[in-house]
């Protein structure tokens, strides 16, 4: 995978990680997503991969993602095949450097929020929904900035930093299928309100 240079990590930012979790669902294979709590100072209500900040405790990127997994979304750590970690990504709104670090979900778990203070849901989403052109477009901020790729899936907007992985991640992979970029909507007033927190 090519980093963007807008992703290229900063040296001083605090490492992260993120698992990206593919499974095979009773609607075929599938990724698992969170959404965020809408009472959260950053990132409010945005679906992400599970994740967050790398521990003293734990070793390395790849335990830290099975960590949170576990106890965002309830995913057993040894029910995933660990596939790799993807190189650093730097995400400047929260001063992270972040590993995803991609998985199989061997033997899946039940999966629920784990914490209602960090996590409002839980879905896993079909590989094929994301790819369907009918739930993909371009937000833009209503300044007229472009703010990149989206998905409409499960009730959720998934945008931002989100929607910018997992289309490399979906290109990397093989599936994705044409659509129109030159379909751009703003972002919805609710999502702007949550995305101004920080």
């Amino acid at each position: 995978m090519q980093v963007p240079p807008m992703f290229r990590p900063a040296s001083t930012a605090r490492e992260a990680a993120v698992l990206i979790l593919f499974g095979e669902g009773p609607e075929g294979p599938d990724v698992l997503l969170t959404e965020r709590a809408a009472t959260l100072s950053n990132h409010a209500g945005q679906p992400a991969f599970p994740g967050g900040r790398i521990d003293p405790e734990d070793n390395g990127p790849v335990s830290a993602a099975l960590r949170e997994a576990w106890e965002e979304a309830g995913v057993e750590p040894s029910g995933v095949d660990v596939l790799c970690s993807l190189p650093e990504l730097y995400l400047s709104r929260s001063e992270y450097r972040i590993t995803p670090v991609a998985g199989w979900w061997r033997e899946p778990s039940e999966v629920a929020p784990g914490h209602p203070g960090e996590v409002a849901a839980v879905a896993r989403v079909p590989i094929g929904e994301l790819v369907d052109p009918a739930n993909r477009m371009m937000v833009r901020h209503p300044s007229g900035i472009r703010l990149g790729p989206a998905f409409d899936v499960r009730g959720m907007l998934v945008w931002g930093f989100t929607a910018a992985l997992l289309t490399q991640v979906l290109d990397a992979g093989g599936w994705n299928r044409p659509w129109d970029t030159d379909r751009v909507e703003d972002l919805p007033p609710e999502v702007l309100s949550l995305a101004s927190r920080g």
